[in-house]
């Protein structure tokens, strides 16, 4: 679906080489199909750029538009480290002892984005290093289906890992590629993020090159409504996200307006896509926390991380390690819940970090 340089001459071969480029999302046979002469050097690169943002824009509305199968991206993904063969990170003795422990903590720092109106959930950099850290050397390949606004992609540049991030939002992958940019770091590995579905994702690499992939999905259709902010004091509610559909879009292709059977369905599908792509023994680790739903009298709680462990059994992949993300130190102005008659624990305090792997066969 992806073209990433118009002027390349590898614009039409099997293999994109992005080294040094900047990806421009194009849908390939519709801007074949719009150019006045894909062959002619006399349209200028104005008349051309014009061209294929109305085509990227009708593209964008169009549902039914044919999907075409995207070329394979050439990005490393071999270690490059000095590390022993049978060690699965680069982590000193003390470091894995440190990251062995079930219950993370992380800080918020200043290369962080804290605004929801950039993105509206936003884990720290600090937790994206933790995992990619634990599950990844130098060098190898790193994938986030729903990348949002590359944190992860950050986080791996940070660590010299190649790294790929898909999103169907345009805005967020317009703000990855400035934050990348200012963001750029001397090494080797490569950080790329993509428009597109992340149903297509597996589509752009070869089978058994990618050794983590992490994430943070949306969580169903439970932020698709009216924010309310019960879970805050009183003097606190009203504040800017009061009222404000924190959802990330109303695309219909966005997991984020599924009811939960079809979002348990669409993790499954894509996970299962996803795992021919990966190492054997690779990891996927899914961000996600329990929802508490409050549409219904007394409310009811919605435990997202077993329709995740559901999904991702099904799809073919083993739990190997749940780590509580504990929260504590970041929530503030927290207000009394369910008093006196309904006891609720506050979601909002704790996520889940569900580690699974491909089982070796």
């Amino acid at each position: 679906m992806i073209i990433y340089d118009i002027f390349s001459n590898n614009s039409n071969h099997g293999e994109i080489n992005l080294t040094g480029q900047v990806p421009l999302e194009i849908p390939l046979t519709n801007m074949l199909k719009t150019l006045k002469n894909p062959e002619s050097t006399n349209n200028t690169i104005g008349e051309t750029m014009e061209l294929l943002s109305f085509e990227q824009e009708k593209t964008r509305v169009s549902p039914e538009v044919k999907k075409v199968s995207p070329s394979k991206l050439t990005i490393l993904h071999e270690r490059t480290c000095e590390c022993a063969p049978n060690h699965m990170n680069c982590l000193t003795a003390k470091e894995w002892l440190k990251s062995q422990l079930g219950v993370w903590e992380f800080y918020y720092n200043g290369r962080d984005v804290r605004n929801k109106n950039i993105h509206p959930a936003v884990f720290p950099l600090s937790l994206a290093k933790r995992v990619i850290e634990v599950f990844t050397h130098k060098g190898e390949l790193v994938i986030d289906p729903f990348t949002g606004i590359s944190t992860t992609l950050l986080a791996a540049r940070d660590l010299d890992r190649n790294a790929v991030g898909f999103d169907i939002n345009p805005k967020y992958i317009d703000f990855s590629k400035n934050r990348l940019a200012e963001n750029a770091l001397i090494g080797t590995a490569q950080q790329i993020p993509i428009l597109d579905d992340a149903r297509n994702l597996a589509q752009y690499f070869e089978n058994g090159v990618v050794s983590l992939c992490f994430t943070s999905p949306p969580y169903a259709n439970l932020l698709n409504r009216q924010r309310l902010n019960k879970s805050r004091r009183g003097d606190q509610r009203k504040n800017e996200q009061f009222l404000k559909v924190e959802q990330y879009s109303q695309d219909e292709r966005d997991l984020g307006i599924l009811a939960m059977e079809k979002y348990a369905e669409a993790i499954k599908e894509i996970y299962r896509d996803i795992k021919p792509i990966m190492k054997p023994k690779g990891h996927a680790v899914i961000n996600i926390p329990d929802m508490w739903w409050s549409a219904v009298k007394y409310g009811k709680r919605v435990p997202l991380h077993i329709a995740v462990y559901d999904a991702m059994t099904e799809a073919g992949y083993e739990l190997r390690n749940t780590i509580i993300w504990d929260r504590r130190n970041i929530v503030n102005g927290v207000g009394i819940f369910g008093y006196p008659s309904n006891y609720i624990t506050m979601g909002t305090t704790f996520e889940y970090l569900m580690d699974f792997w491909v089982p070796p066969t």
